[in-house]
């Protein structure tokens, strides 16, 4: 229910009919508010109108012939100028006496701000076609008629010159009529270009009366642009010249408050304009001539003339010929002339040098100033897109691309700029195809009207989440997919979705535009001018529709890099470590930086890997190429590495398998070319081990840089290394691996070689080896300090080649953190084996595992006895955050777990330690294999107790 007028409403006001549109709705809830009676609006009225106006003269018989057509049908036809006063009624004597009911007379204003919802005030609100059906009229007296109208549009700028309203009883109503009139104010506006021409002409032809009354100066026509002088070569001007001289030409016309123009030419001249008014009946226009001299005031004036575009007349005629001011003078009486002492009178200010001069030179362009105007206006509104062209889309980022947009046409275009996104793209979700629900939710990420108006800045305000409901400007524009304008009247509820507080009071003009690339709407974008003395025409509506299109296209790249970039970023963290493990036997740090700074990814890498008995595993890798094809085959060599290292494998068989991983031919699709390799061949990669027991290194590489060490108390160095082949290229040699001696707090730093190669791309690899000695020599405590060290030191412009860094200071094992025994190969030594265990489980106050550890003991001594050769036994105990056994033995012969059958007294051992530990497993080594397995202490991860009816009952044979 909308509310009833406080002055004079119907007491009984029902409840808007179910079909009335939105945007008539919302024109009664801004009617009500102003407090118009439906019963009979006051209409000011206007008599002293122009009988004989532009717009009168070009829609009169236009006008009649609709009156004609429409004969003996109850219809009114009427003319209404772009301010809503009716200036013209014709029609049968009912319909006009119901007009003279309704006040609707000669000069009577029918603008909503009067009358209320009416279709000549909505055609002027949204400057396109309307159609009021009987009861969608907010008079109670217009009820019965249904009223089409359409806007006259001038077609030299496009602009609304007026309305010619339909009124037809609403039971007579044709669709068919909205296309007569439709046809008829195309019409008006043909005969408005005709009067247009007709005044050019007129204006024309008195200047060349008044300049050359003899005739000399009727020159031929010219083409646009055209220099010439008869009988005589072009003046070397350029193109560039040529248009300049034009586009100051068009300005000083338009202009009323500029007489004069400088505009410098190549060689040092100065091309001298000078403006003259111009008056034949009532067409008012202006004359610039222009003349020519050297940039120090010397030089005869040259004859030059150009015409503007558009086929305008431009009059040539040779130096030596009469002064305008002698012309005008001794030619005044002839068709209301200029006179020199008029225009100087006029004229504000002094004239500047060489002005005299500019008098004697020749006709440049002849116009009005409202066709100056608007040429200079479409100059503008081309050169806003070419500026659009430069500046929309710099960077990938759909906020800054918004901003962008509001900077551009913010104060050229629009006074206030509000740019609302799909909260799906904003949230990286793909848009719809096709237009948008108008109910799809929306954020305001821009608000911008200027720094001198107060407003937020570009993307200052936050993304609040906006609604338009149905009716509204914005609402029509995202149903339609097309640019839509309206007028927006300040503090009235209907339009509080418009930010108009930054404008002040008034009515403002407002135009949305969709935000639609790629058959997908994006968002919407609407211009506010201040004030309705300018309100958007058609012109407008196409340069919205094409910087908002530009804008889109721009927001469409932005999130479709965004949604690449955040996959790329996805499968990145999926690749890399999201953690280091955080090791007793080493501290961590590390850093990843790619070239491609933007996507984030490229193809080195890192990892540390636990491995059995507290050692770790340290890796780096290069992958040939950057960005997500790298990132992806880098992934693939870490995830090999990985199970390859969780197989204890050591470090030069690790680099064997990787590279017949690689080279190993590949299955190739049909039609595929022949020779393909696998994008990983060429990768390099260092894989080193580090034992806390023994403080050793053992490391191995593949085409990759060696290692960097620093040593307490030592200068940084390089660990010697063997160098293999990179990977893939089919075991050229074998690997090779070295072990070196780490004391306490050394620190290891592998690297890729991307941090050695200069801002180019290459450099001096000992150059830089030393600058990356000299780093580690001088850096602290803390790793992460010296991580930041290294980068700033040798990467201070950001790496040009994709770099990682991996650093690891050491630490040992404690020596009472460790047991070991050593036993001869016979069945006897189990028991001993299995009392020295509990004894020093009792030491470690672990005496909870007891039970556990010695069945493990006895079931992996009971095998190396049983099957690991001849030679010694070898048992260790390891304390760390896990208890860890070792049984090693002579033989590499590799232990597996098996089903017993209920007949066979063993093949149980493995199945055992497999249930009461939390994990095992076997390394080898250059002559025999350790067995080992790992038990968490239970304070750490209780256990239940032993069911031993359930442990027997894995063991029957299946019925």
């Amino acid at each position: 229910m909308y509310p009833t007028p406080a002055d004079g409403g119907r007491g009984d006001e029902e409840s808007p009919a179910a079909g009335i549109r939105p945007e008539i709705l919302a024109s009664w809830r801004r009617s009500q508010a102003r407090g118009i009676d439906r019963e009979g609006a006051a209409l000011p009225v206007e008599h002293d109108l122009d009988p004989d106006s532009r717009l009168v003269r070009a829609a009169a018989p236009v006008l009649e012939r609709l009156r004609e057509r429409f004969s003996g049908l109850p219809v009114t036809v009427t003319l209404a100028d772009a301010r809503a006063r009716i200036v013209e009624r014709l029609g049968d004597s009912a319909g006009l006496a119901l007009m003279d009911a309704a006040s609707l007379v000669l000069g009577a204003n029918v603008d909503e701000r009067f009358m209320g919802t009416s279709s000549v005030s909505m055609v002027l609100s949204t400057r396109a076609p309307f159609v009021v059906v009987g009861h969608e009229h907010y008079l109670h007296g217009l009820k019965e008629l249904t009223c089409m109208a359409a806007p006259v549009r001038d077609p030299v700028g496009g602009t609304v010159q007026g309305v010619v309203n339909l009124s037809v009883p609403r039971t007579l109503a044709d669709p068919g009529m909205a296309l007569v009139l439709q046809d008829a104010t195309d019409r008006i506006g043909e005969r408005l270009l005709e009067l247009t021409r007709t005044r050019e002409r007129e204006l024309m032809r008195s200047f060349r009366r008044i300049r050359e009354p003899d005739g000399r100066g009727a020159g031929p026509d010219l083409a646009p642009g055209d220099l010439l002088r008869p009988g005589e070569p072009a003046p070397r001007l350029t193109a560039q010249e040529r248009l300049g001289l034009l586009e100051h030409a068009i300005e000083l016309i338009s202009s009323s408050g500029t007489a004069y123009a400088e505009v410098p030419l190549a060689g040092g001249r100065v091309a001298l304009l000078r403006r003259r008014e111009l008056c034949h009946g009532d067409a008012e226009g202006a004359a610039v001539e222009v003349g020519f001299q050297d940039a120090g005031g010397a030089g005869t004036p040259e004859a030059v003339t150009a015409i503007a575009p558009g086929g305008r007349h431009a009059l040539l005629s040779a130096p030596g010929t009469a002064t305008a001011t002698d012309t005008a003078e001794r030619t005044a009486p002839v068709e209301a002339p200029y006179a020199a002492d008029e225009a100087r009178a006029d004229e504000p200010g002094p004239a500047p040098p060489g002005a005299d001069r500019a008098a004697d030179a020749w006709l440049l362009l002849v116009g009005e100033p409202r066709v100056g105007r608007l040429a200079a206006e479409a100059r503008g509104r081309l050169s806003l897109l070419n500026e659009a062209g430069t500046r929309l889309g710099t960077t990938l980022d759909m906020r800054q691309t918004a901003e962008e947009l509001a900077r551009i046409a913010v104060p050229r275009f629009a006074d206030l700029v509000v740019v609302d996104l799909s909260d799906g793209i904003l949230t990286d979700e793909d848009p719809l195809p096709g237009r948008p629900c108008p109910e799809v939710a929306l954020r305001r990420v821009v608000v911008w009207a200027g720094r001198d108006v107060g407003g937020a800045p570009p993307g200052g305000t936050e993304e609040q989440p906006v609604d338009y409901p149905a009716g509204t400007p914005q609402h029509r524009c995202l149903e339609s997919g097309r640019p839509v304008a309206d007028s927006v009247p300040a503090g009235v509820p209907a339009d509080g979705g418009h930010p108009v507080g930054l404008l002040g009071e008034g009515t403002h003009s407002y135009l949305g535009a969709p935000l639609s690339a790629r058959g997908c709407v994006l968002g919407l974008v609407g211009f506010y001018r201040r004030g309705g003395t300018r309100p958007y025409e058609q012109d407008d509506l196409t340069l919205a529709g094409e910087l908002a299109a530009r804008a889109a296209t721009s927001l469409d790249n932005a999130r479709r890099y965004r949604r690449e970039r955040l996959a790329s970023l996805t499968l990145q963290r999926s690749l890399l470590p999201r953690a280091l493990p955080r090791l007793r036997a080493v501290d961590l740090a590390s850093r990843y930086l790619p070239a491609d700074a933007r996507a984030g990814v490229g193809g080195d890498w890192f990892d540390a890997i636990p491995l059995s008995g507290t050692r770790v595993a340290l890796v780096v890798g290069d992958v040939p190429g950057n960005g997500l094809h790298a990132a992806a085959t880098m992934g693939r060599l870490r995830t090999a590495v990985r199970t390859l290292a969780a197989q204890d494998l050591l470090p030069e068989e690790v680099l064997a398998h990787l590279d017949d991983l690689i080279s190993r031919t590949f299955d190739e699709p049909a039609g595929s070319p022949a020779g393909d390799q696998d994008p990983a061949t060429g990768a390099t990669c260092l894989y080193a081990v580090y034992d806390p027991v023994s403080c050793r290194c053992t490391a191995a590489r593949a085409g990759h840089p060696p290692p960097a060490l620093l040593v307490p108390d030592e200068p940084a160095r390089v660990i010697e290394l063997p160098s293999g082949p990179p990977l893939g290229l089919g075991g050229l040699q074998p690997y090779e691996s070295t072990t070196v001696d780490l004391p306490t707090d050394s620190l290891l730093a592998l690297y890729t070689d991307g941090l050695l190669k200069e801002s180019r791309g290459y450099g001096d690899t000992e150059v830089r080896t030393a600058q990356l000695l000299a780093s580690l020599d001088g850096s602290g405590p803390a790793l992460e300090d010296v991580c930041d060290g290294v980068t700033d030191a040798l990467l201070p412009g950001g790496p040009r080649d994709d770099v990682a860094l991996l650093l690891a200071r050491v630490h040992p094992l404690p020596a009472d953190q460790v047991a070991s025994w050593e036993f001869p190969s016979d069945p006897s030594v189990v028991s001993r084996a299995r009392a020295l265990v509990s004894a020093q489980l009792a030491a470690w106050d672990l005496s909870d595992l007891d039970f556990s550890t010695g069945l493990v003991v006895s079931e992996l001594v009971t095998n190396a006895v049983r099957y690991g050769g001849q030679g010694p036994i070898g048992l260790r105990l390891l304390r760390d955050d896990a208890l860890i056994c070792e049984v090693s033995d002579r033989s590499n012969t590799s232990p597996r777990i098996r089903r017993a059958a209920t007949t066979e007294e063993g093949g149980r051992g493995l199945f055992l330690v497999a249930q009461f530990t939390s994990n095992w497993g076997v390394r080898y080594m250059p002559q025999g294999k350790t067995v080992w397995a790992e038990q968490l202490p239970r304070t750490r991860h209780p256990a239940s107790e032993v069911d031993e009816q359930a442990l027997l009952a894995l063991f029957d044979e299946p019925k």
